[in-house]
């Protein structure tokens, strides 16, 4: 018979001492067998207590094993050193950065969780144990709500837990509104990984029934592997909300000309192919090179996402139209004005749209809003920062996109087939250039912006109680 010691150790009546020799099971005989256990499960061994009793004659078959499993004669301890991969103090590191969680569950001996626990960085080497481990038995006695509780105050290591025991901790973490992901290999473990939210099966080591029953396998059973899923996956809905911000803000000066021409004397800033121009063709490239952008830098020092947040969330919508698109189209309308203010046109004042001035007013307004795509890309590339310290040459599709816009941009007030297709016409350099000054302009309003989205975070964060990262 093997098993845990302290459930074999009420059975025991003997304990073997040598090939031959064999001693009573005393209080103090027990006792130092308790010590090598907890000695062994300190150092982080999983510990098997293997015993034995010789029968005289057959039992029946029809008698229950509990009958058999008595007077024991303890042969010894099976010692299996299982040391944990020199990757994962790592990977719960950055858990622990970006406002995962890691919790313990094993049915191994509170010792040896302990043990495991403070050198993989689960349990800090200082902190106290009081209150962070919890015994399946005493997990056992605990009402949901009182798990719960627990959970709260900072419990985080689990022993000698039960299949049924795994899946009441991941109810109850789930009651706390966390997003749940459990790991497991066998079979003892699928009812928490149906539970969790995200199962995840070892794929060498794991049972069929785990694999089954899981949401993911995880190929290399490397618990670091899971950490880089997190951090892509991150990278992935950050560069999916960055290109739809790029997207979206030019949205608003192809707009709000068809406005002001419905409701004002003016004419029409901005013709249809003109916006074709941009949506299909000069916002492409960039947008392909925002989705490929590489994780940021400090993507695993964010805390997580609610589990609700949407992709097009207000905060996203607000920022593309109400302050990114509007700069846009103050801009660019601005300079549509100009050019037909220098070429003498008066407020209320009809202009046909074969016209030369007509022609270069247009241009000018396509020409503006696409340098400031350029401005706007640049910032996109950060959610946070200025988006000029991640390199320009690591991303070459972001690249040939920028480039692309540039040369566009000049194109259309410079290139006869551009002007002829587009009816688009040229502009004095000096207003080129001002055009050229919504880069950094656009992109200095955008980083302002950021700053101060920054505080606004780091102030909810601490009156959310998350402590800052």
């Amino acid at each position: 018979i093997k098993g845990a010691w302290e459930s074999l150790r009420p059975l025991v009546g003997q304990i073997q001492a040598g090939l031959d020799s064999l001693i009573e099971a005393d209080e103090d005989a027990l006792a130092r067998c308790d010590e090598i256990v907890h000695r062994s499960s300190a150092g982080g061994q999983r510990v098997i207590a293997v015993a034995s009793r010789r029968l005289e004659r057959l039992p029946d078959p029809k008698a229950p094993e509990e009958s058999l499993e008595r007077g024991l004669c303890l042969c010894g301890f099976l010692a299996l050193d299982d040391p944990i991969r020199e990757e994962v103090p790592a990977a719960v590191a950055r858990c622990h950065a970006a406002g995962i969680r890691v919790l313990l569950i094993t049915g191994d001996h509170p010792d040896t969780a302990e043990a495991v626990a403070r050198s993989c960085g689960i349990l800090a080497q200082d902190a106290p144990l009081e209150r962070r481990l919890l015994h399946g038995d005493e997990l056992e006695r605990l009402r949901e709500r009182e798990l719960v509780e627990r959970l709260r105050a900072g419990v985080s290591v689990f022993a000698r837990t039960t299949p049924e025991q795994k899946m009441k901790i991941v109810t109850a973490l789930k009651r706390l509104g966390q997003v749940v992901g459990m790991t497991g290999d066998g079979v003892n473990d699928t009812p928490a990984l149906k539970a969790a939210d995200v199962g995840i099966a070892m794929g060498a080591s794991g049972t069929d029934v785990a694999r089954e029953a899981a949401d993911i396998v995880l190929l290399d059973d490397n618990f670091a592997s899971i950490i880089s899923g997190i951090e892509e996956g991150r990278a992935v809905f950050a560069n999916m909300q960055k290109f739809t911000t790029y997207v979206l803000a030019s949205n608003i000066p192809e707009i709000v000309p068809f406005l002001i021409y419905v409701l004002l004397p003016v004419p029409l800033a901005l013709t249809v192919i003109q916006i074709l121009s941009i949506d299909l063709g000069t916002d492409l490239l960039p947008a392909i090179g925002l989705g490929q952008e590489p994780p940021e830098h400090e993507v695993m020092q964010r805390p997580p996402r609610r589990l609700d947040q949407r992709l097009l969330s207000f905060r996203l919508m607000a920022t593309a139209y109400l302050f990114l698109g509007v700069i846009q189209a103050a801009c660019s309308l601005g300079l549509f004005f100009l050019v037909l203010h220098q070429g003498g046109w008066q407020w209320g004042q009809e202009i046909s749209e074969n016209t030369p001035l007509y022609h270069s007013a247009t241009g000018i307004t396509l020409a503006s809003i696409i340098l400031m795509q350029v401005g706007n890309v640049v910032g996109r590339r950060s959610l946070r920062g200025s988006g000029l310290d991640l390199g320009l040459f690591r991303n070459r599709i972001l690249l040939l996109g920028l480039v692309t816009e540039l040369l566009f941009s000049w194109a259309v007030l410079y290139f006869p087939p551009v002007q002829q297709i587009l009816h688009t016409g040229p502009v004095d350099w000096q207003l080129y250039a001002i055009a050229w000054l919504g880069i950094p302009l656009f992109f200095g309003l955008d980083l302002i912006r950021k700053r101060f989205a920054a505080r606004a975070a780091a102030a909810r964060e601490v009156r959310g109680g998350i402590p800052l990262r």
